[in-house]
């Protein structure tokens, strides 16, 4: 890789490194690959709060299933 890339690929390493610690201590239960993701979205114009709200909703969706699936059994 050229440098600049190498460069911009540490930095957004970094970068992703320091939100997940963040996000860790928060106690928001994102790894990185998720936060990843949510970055680059917010990066292409993502409402960042309707992001967080998809996030929560998509969770407790989550959530509702698994406690459906555990009753059944």
């Amino acid at each position: 890789m050229p440098p600049e890339t190498t460069d911009k690929h540490a930095a957004a390493q970094q970068a992703v490194d320091i939100l997940h610690e963040i996000s860790t201590i928060l106690n928001c239960h994102l790894d990185r690959r998720t936060l990843s993701i949510c970055i680059s979205m917010i990066e292409r114009g993502v409402n960042p709060e309707a992001l967080a709200q998809v996030v929560k909703d998509l969770r407790q969706e989550a959530q509702a299933v698994e406690h459906q699936a555990a009753t059944r059994q």
